[in-house]
């Protein structure tokens, strides 16, 4: 019996942990349409404290830099709570990472480039194509999500899917009507190192009274983690004009702390020749410590979009957490 309540009362002791992360950038373009061609600045400034209790897990993230004029400038990204009881069935209510696309949910520290895909970008919530506020891919609802069918010498699970509803509306945001977004994935691990996946998204984005934009969603993916790297996805928008995007990224093994990436990058507006923006990139990164690291980018950019089509790009970025 005392047992029991001693592991009672260390089931409900809170642990809490602190931490974040900065990132520094200085980067130069050939383009035209850049505000500057050479730039200083702070990608990122992330605070978060991530508690459980029980068989609850929460977080709360915010932004800490950027302009002040609204919901671009400081804010919070994620306030949730998870009910993680089981490794089958989790549920999650709050705001955090909408479940679509494999690369959405990535730490910027795992992408292996300087950015986000434009698939992500565009297709995802951070600087969606309906024209959303910036919302780092991000909304408010409740989901689904769970790991099944151990198999393997190593026991890892065959079959995960992640599912919920969500406002539409961006972070920080209440909804604008009832209907809300369907959003949710899945994928299958053959082995531990390979995921193949499907997500999709149907929903809409109340623009005011007399406009609402669709969104009609669908990804597909295969990403490989190992000493070598490999990731490929393909999403699609159906709806206002539609959009396409691609981008495949092939990264090497570790070599005295160091990476290099090959990346390509295509998003098309319209799904047309015309509405096209492909990036070419390489990027090397190096860890001297576990929470410090250098990254350097080059992208060759054909975007159709702009009169100076074809330009280049470089950025330098420095990561660091704690």
């Amino acid at each position: 019996t005392m047992l029991k309540a001693q592991t009672a009362k260390d089931d409900l002791i809170q642990n809490t942990k602190f931490g974040g992360y900065v990132i520094g950038q200085a980067k130069a373009t050939t383009s035209d349409d850049a505000t500057a061609k050479a730039d200083f600045g702070i990608r990122l400034v992330r605070l978060y404290v991530d508690t459980k209790i029980g068989d609850f897990a929460m977080k709360l993230q915010v932004q800490a830099n950027g302009n002040t004029s609204g919901v671009n400038g400081p804010r919070i990204v994620d306030a949730w709570a998870e009910w993680q009881r089981w490794k089958e069935l989790r549920v999650k209510a709050g705001q955090f990472k909408r479940p679509f696309t494999f690369e959405n949910p990535m730490h910027p520290w795992l992408l292996g480039r300087g950015a986000y895909s434009q698939l992500a970008d565009r297709l995802a919530g951070f600087n969606d194509r309906t024209g959303e506020h910036a919302s780092n891919g991000r909304d408010i609802g409740l989901q689904l999500q769970g790991d099944l069918f151990p198999v393997g010498s190593d026991g890892h699970r065959f079959f995960h899917y992640q599912g919920g509803v969500f406002n539409g509306q961006g972070i920080n945001f209440a909804d604008k009507n009832t209907r809300k977004d369907i959003i949710g994935g899945l994928w299958v691990a053959p082995v531990k190192e390979l995921q193949i996946g499907v997500f999709g998204w149907t929903g809409n984005r109340v623009v005011n009274d007399s406009l609402t934009l669709e969104r009609r969603r669908y990804s597909v993916v295969i990403n490989y983690n190992a000493n070598w790297t490999a990731r490929a996805e393909f999403a699609v928008d159906n709806a206002n004009g539609g959009a396409d995007a691609f981008y495949a990224i092939v990264g090497t093994p570790l070599w005295h702390r160091s990476r290099l990436f090959l990346h390509y990058d295509l998003y098309r507006e319209g799904k047309s020749s015309g509405g096209a923006h492909a990036i070419y990139g390489l990027s090397a990164q190096h860890m001297p410590h576990p929470n410090l690291m250098l990254q350097a980018n080059y992208g060759f950019n054909v975007d159709k979009t702009k009169a100076d089509e074809r330009y280049h790009a470089v950025d330098l970025q420095l990561y660091w957490r704690f």
